[in-house]
Order: structure tokens, then C-alpha cells, then sequence
């Protein structure tokens, strides 16, 4: 019997082996490890199979796997030891599925996490036989760490923020909600489920309906500010809409009431100090008492949204006879006029009552003057033009009250802040230094305008002449430096060649006579040059002049500048045609002047430049001129070397430009203004630099 057992048990064995062969072919192009393993009832394990992904995995060969299974166990982080112990034991016990996730650290010191699935079976001879997969979920549990440290950072965002938000979709209706805010008393029940128009007033609710949508439809974040009675009062809101998902929104409410109250405030307090400084600009410029006074009312009023605001003076016509006489006035329409206004039959006690009242309190405030005792007079006078409320404040001259300024409230009672009471006596000073100083204002500014007049004249005068003394020096030390380097080291240059050569007593090569030919033109082109500048003015200038086709005339210099071009390997593209099909513009110019103008820029392009330089010339109509643009593709300049391209100046030893050259720059420039056109030059560091100039147009032929 036993042996019939051991034969069955050989069979079982050689058919897996065989089975083995083809499980390596499938599982080599499989990502993970395939292995099988037997346990014995001493709890020792064998390794019978294990694939060839173990290389990749593990960082072991598959022999040496199944040489020692130790080595496999050994690579658990020491962490994930007792996880691993306990689902082992548990599957072995019960012959349940074994499924176990955890970190395996390899001998190249890689930290790894490996999922282990294996099927175990009981077997006849009271082995167990496990089947299973080990696959790397590294990335896969990166990716979900990652997820919850971002979900955490969220949520602990969301949570420090005190703000409340709502999770609202496209229909208005209420998805989710955080945050319990100190003035919302609805319960969360309450709200989610429901709709805008259900828990916000209708005109709130329409105006978030369509800024919901706006925000859907545009992918952008909006906001609206709204304002909602809580019971602490009445208080502003501002709403962020943000999109946060398909047809759904997060809106981010936050209570900016204290904002938006000390806005307020900064708004009175700026257009205070704003209307006080137009007021005293406008007393110190202006030389019209009645403009001031009209000003200030208008301004006043405007402020404090008041429906009156006036001047009034005391005038004393004699000891027996005080008037009060209102200057000026602005008020709003739908009430009287208190401009013209007569006091007919003065009333002493009525005046005296008020300007009792004025100078010892320095103000007068009324916020209803049912609630105030005063002469029958007085209520006659508040009656007859519908006030309410009144602020007035004195104008005072010395010690003598000389008149009032006042401001009135005719549709309702009114709380007058201290800001705007503080704001009516500070004006109420400017005006009384405007009354007190108009005539005086008025003589001091004519005198001093005088004055200014004599002095910007001799000092346009001086800066003149210290003008024309400074460009002499500067011109003065050109010269000089030219003269003391440039003819100089030329001279010097020639006179060594011809004594090395008299010393050597022999025949002199061609070279050095070249040499010495370029040298002496180099001189001649300098003189010729400074000569040039010394009749440069471009007053002075003497041109030959013609009425000449502009697209002709620069075509006609830019052939003679052909050897130049050739000389340097230049390419030029003229784009002069499509001017000609659209006018023909006739110009007055000197064409050899132009000629030096179009060479000068060339050669310090090309001279600045390696060989193979591309040139575009093109032209447009700019008002009554004609604008001609050349541009280069070689090295550009700075700010600094274009605002100074054209300016007479001493040369930079290092400077690659030549003084000639230099002197040739500063001629451009005065010949174009002898033209009276004017020029310029531009640059661009990835695009070269660009020169232009401007000619007056005599004709333009249109075709």
C-alpha cells in the first residue's frame, strides 16, 4: 500500500516538473514573480518554483531563492515582519487565500512594496502546497500616499479656514455646506437640499443664480457682495464662486461687514481731505470771491449728500440796520432756494439768538428741530424751507462773526458725524481767510506773477548761455582729442615705416606703400570730416537741393553704395515698390548729403558686424513726412549707446568705431535736420539695429 502511495506521489511530481517548462514560457513575459512552495508538517518550506521576474524583483537569482527561502523572508522590512507572520499562520491554519501587502528592502538597499497572493492546498502526505504571485505596487502605493498627504493638506486647509462654504450645483440647490459661521442659525438639515430662492431674499438669490452660471460658463472665478439682516443686524457678505466639479461650484462666503464699514470711513475721510485741499487750491489760485464761494457750497453739499448747503453773511449797514445776506447756494431741486432769499424785517433776537448759540459752541448741530426749543421766527423760517436738520457753523473774522455756513437735511431728521461737522469748520476757516485777503490775494498774485515772469525770463537767458559755453567745450574737446590721437598715432605710424625703410636702404614693398596710402586717407577722411562739422550748423549748412522722386532718389544712392556692400559681404532688400503703387511722394534733398547719410549707417553696421550682414530698407508716409527705415540682422546696442548714437563725442580708445566714422554719425544727423526731418535710431538684441529718418513732403501723386 505504501508503495503504491510513494508511486502515485512520483507521478504527481514529475507531471508538475513537466508542467514547470511551460509555466516558465508564459510567466517570462509576465510582470511580478509566479512561485510554488511546499511546507512541511515541520514547518520547514521549500521553494519548488519560482520565475525568472525574481532577478528583477528581489535582486536575487532564482537558485539561490530556492537554495534557501530565508533569504526571501529576510527582506521584509522589519515593520511589516509581524503582518507578514500572522496572515502566513492564518492561511496555513485555515487554508484560506493568503493576501499580504507590505515593504521589502533589497540588497541594493531599495525600498520596495511587494503584494503577495497564494492559494494553499492540503496535500495527501500532509504537505501544503502554495500557488502564488508576488507583484511591486511601489508606484501604486506612492500614488495613494501622495493622495492622502493631499487630502489631509486639504482638508486642514479647508478646516483653518473661516469661511464659510457651500457646495452649490448649476440649478441653485445646495450640495453639501462647512463651517458654522457666527451669524448663520440655520441647522445643517436645514440647508442642504434646499435652493437659493429658499433661504436667500430674491434679489440676492438672483443675482448668485447668475454669477453661478457666469462662473460655469466662463471657468472663472466671480464674486458678489450682497447684504443679509442676521440677528446681530445687518451685515455684507462677499460670495467667491469658484467651479469645482461637472455643473457645480464652491462658493466661499465670508462677512466683510468691518470692511466694508471702514471703507466707508476711509471713503468720508478721503473725500474730505480731498475737498479740503480743492478748496484751499481753489481759494490760493483763484482771484473771484463768487467762484470760491460757489465751489464750496457745490462741494460741501456733494459730501455730506445733504439737500442744502449755503452761505450767509452778516452785513452791517449801520448801527440800526444788520442784514444777513446769502451769497451762495446749492440745493437740491425738489425743495426752495434760499439764494434770494430778503430779510426784509430783521429780527434782533433772532440773530442774536443764533450768534450766541454759534460763537459759544463754535458750531450749531440740529438732528430735528421738532425736538429743539426756538423762537416763533425761527420754526418760521425752518417751515418755510422745509429743514429738518441743520449744521451750521461760524465764519469768523478776528473776534466778530461775519457769517455762517450751513448746511441742511429737508427730507428727514439726520445724524450729523463728527467727521463731517469737523469737516464744515475747517472750510469755514478757508473761507474767512478768502474773504479777509481777495483784494490782498489778488495784488500779491499779480505782483508775483510779475515777478516769475522777470525771473523764468533770465533764467531761460543764463541756461541759454551756459547752453552754448558747454557745447563749445564739448565741441572743443572732440577736437582736440581727435587731433591729439587719431593724427597723432597716423603721423607716428608713417614716420616709423619711412625710417625703418631709411635705415634699411632698400627697395620699399608695395605692402608698406598700401599701408601708408591708407593711413594718409584715413587722415584726409578725418580732416574732411572735422571740416565738415565746422560747417555743419544746420542753419549754415550749404546744400544743393532738387525736387526729386523719393523711391528714385534712394535707389539712385543705394546703387553707388554697391562696392561697400560687396566689400563686406552685405546683402540689401529694398522694399520701395509698394510705396510707388500707392503714391508717388516728391521730396527736396540733397542726394549726395543722403548719400553720406545711407553710407555712414552701413559702414557702422558693417564695420560692427561679422561679414555676410543683411540689410532691409523700407519706406512709409507719417503725417506730412516720409519715413525711411533701414534695418540690419547683426548685433544690437543698449539704451544708452542709441540715445548718445548721433552725439559728438570723444572717442573710446577701445571702441572699434573709427573717429572718422564717429564724425560721420554726428554729420548725419545735422544734414537730416538741414533737411528738417528729424532721425533716429532703435535696437532690438535679437533683431539688430534699426536706423531711420524723416523728409518733409513736397507732392504726393496719388495713382
Amino acid at each position: 500500500m505504501v508503495h503504491r502511495v510513494n508511486e502515485t506521489a512520483k507521478v504527481q511530481m514529475h507531471t508538475r516538473i513537466n508542467g514547470l517548462s511551460l509555466l516558465e514560457k508564459i510567466t517570462a513575459s509576465l510582470p511580478g514573480v509566479i512561485f510554488t512552495c511546499i511546507q512541511r508538517p515541520d514547518n520547514s518550506n521549500v521553494i519548488t518554483y519560482i520565475s525568472s521576474g525574481c532577478q528583477e524583483l528581489f535582486e536575487l537569482k532564482p537558485e539561490t531563492v530556492q537554495a534557501n527561502f530565508l533569504v526571501l523572508l529576510n527582506l521584509i522590512h522589519p515593520e511589516n515582519v509581524q503582518t507578514f507572520t500572522e496572515s502566513f499562520l492564518v492561511s496555513s491554519n485555515t487554508l484560506s487565500p493568503l493576501y499580504w501587502e507590505g515593504r521589502i528592502v533589497t540588497a541594493s538597499n531599495k525600498s520596495k512594496w511587494v503584494q503577495v497572493t497564494s492559494h494553499p492546498s492540503k496535500q495527501a502526505n500532509g504537505d501544503i502546497y502554495w500557488e502564488g504571485l508576488v507583484m511591486d505596487i511601489t508606484t501604486r502605493k506612492l500614488a495613494e500616499e501622495n493622495l492622502r498627504v493631499s487630502e489631509a493638506r486639504y482638508k486642514a486647509i479647508l478646516n483653518a479656514i473661516p469661511d464659510l462654504i457651500f457646495r452649490i450645483n448649476a440649478n441653485g440647490e445646495y450640495i453639501d455646506f462647512k463651517g458654522e459661521g457666527a451669524n448663520i442659525t440655520i441647522p445643517r438639515e436645514q440647508i442642504i437640499g434646499k435652493n437659493l430662492w429658499d433661504l436667500l431674499p430674491q434679489d440676492v438669490a438672483n443675482s448668485s443664480y447668475a454669477a453661478i452660471h457666469k462662473a460655469l460658463a466662463s471657468r472663472s472665478v466671480q464674486t458678489c457682495e450682497y447684504k443679509l439682516l442676521t440677528p446681530i443686524g445687518l451685515r455684507d457678505y462677499e460670495a467667491r464662486l469658484v467651479v469645482s466639479g461637472h455643473e457645480e461650484i464652491l462658493a466661499i462666503v465670508r462677512d466683510i461687514t468691518e470692511r466694508k464699514q471702514a471703507e466707508a470711513q476711509l471713503h468720508i475721510s478721503v473725500s474730505r481731505n480731498r475737498l479740503l485741499a480743492e478748496t484751499l487750491a481753489r481759494i490760493r489760485k483763484s482771484l473771484h470771491l463768487d467762484e470760491i464761494l460757489q465751489t464750496t457750497v457745490t462741494e460741501v453739499r456733494k459730501f455730506l449728500q445733504a439737500d442744502r448747503v449755503f452761505i450767509a453773511l452778516h452785513e452791517n449797514k449801520n448801527q440800526n440796520n444788520a442784514q444777513c445776506r446769502v451769497l451762495a447756494e446749492s440745493v437740491n431741486p425738489c425743495y426752495p432756494a434760499v439764494l434770494d432769499w430778503k430779510d426784509d424785517n430783521p429780527d434782533e433776537c433772532l440773530f442774536n439768538e443764533l450768534k450766541t448759540s454759534l460763537l459759544i459752541n463754535n458750531v450749531r448741530v440740529v438732528e430735528d428741530i421738532t425736538k429743539i426749543e426756538a423762537s416763533a421766527s425761527l420754526k418760521g423760517l425752518y417751515q418755510a424751507f422745509h429743514t429738518q436738520a441743520t449744521l451750521a457753523v461760524p465764519v469768523i473774522l478776528g473776534d466778530e462773526l461775519f457769517g455762517v455756513l450751513i448746511a441742511n437735511q429737508c427730507s428727514s431728521p439726520r445724524y450729523w458725524q463728527p467727521v463731517e461737522i469737523d469737516l464744515l469748520q475747517q472750510i469755514s476757516e478757508q473761507l474767512a481767510i478768502a474773504i479777509q485777503q481777495a483784494k490782498l490775494y489778488q495784488e500779491l498774485a499779480q505782483l508775483n506773477f510779475n515777478l516769475e515772469g522777470q525771473v523764468e525770463e533770465r533764467t531761460v537767458q543764463l541756461q541759454q548761455k551756459v547752453q552754448e559755453i558747454q557745447e563749445l567745450s564739448r565741441i572743443k574737446d572732440v577736437v582736440l582729442d581727435t587731433v591729439s590721437h587719431d593724427l597723432r598715432t597716423s603721423v607716428m605710424g608713417n614716420l616709423m615705416v619711412l625710417n625703418n625703410l631709411l635705415k634699411a636702404d632698400r627697395e620699399i614693398p608695395s605692402s608698406i606703400i598700401e599701408r601708408m596710402i591708407q593711413g594718409n586717407e584715413r587722415q584726409l577722411g578725418m580732416i574732411n570730416s572735422l571740416l565738415e562739422i565746422n560747417s555743419s550748423d544746420a542753419k549754415d549748412m550749404i546744400m544743393h537741393q532738387e525736387i526729386v522722386n523719393f523711391t528714385t532718389l534712394i535707389e539712385a544712392i543705394l546703387q553707388d553704395s554697391t562696392s561697400l556692400l560687396t566689400r563686406y559681404q552685405a546683402q540689401l532688400v529694398t522694399q520701395l515698390k509698394n510705396l510707388d503703387r500707392k503714391n508717388s511722394v516728391i521730396v527736396k534733398a540733397d542726394q549726395e548729403l543722403l548719400r553720406k547719410v545711407f553710407v555712414s549707417f552701413l559702414t557702422y553696421s558693417c564695420q560692427n558686424n561679422p561679414p555676410g550682414l543683411n540689410f532691409s530698407i523700407k519706406a512709409k508716409m507719417d503725417g506730412d513726412k516720409i519715413r525711411c527705415i533701414i534695418q540690419d540682422s547683426g548685433v544690437g546696442m543698449n539704451k544708452s549707446e542709441c540715445d548718445s548714437f548721433f552725439d559728438l563725442h570723444v572717442r573710446d580708445p577701445q571702441n572699434r568705431l573709427s573717429t572718422s566714422l564717429c564724425l560721420k554719425l554726428y554729420m548725419c544727423r545735422q544734414i537730416i535736420k538741414a533737411h528738417g526731418g528729424d532721425i533716429g535710431v532703435n535696437s532690438n538684441r535679437k533683431q539688430g539695429v534699426t536706423y531711420w529718418f524723416t523728409l518733409p513732403i513736397q507732392q504726393t501723386i496719388t495713382s
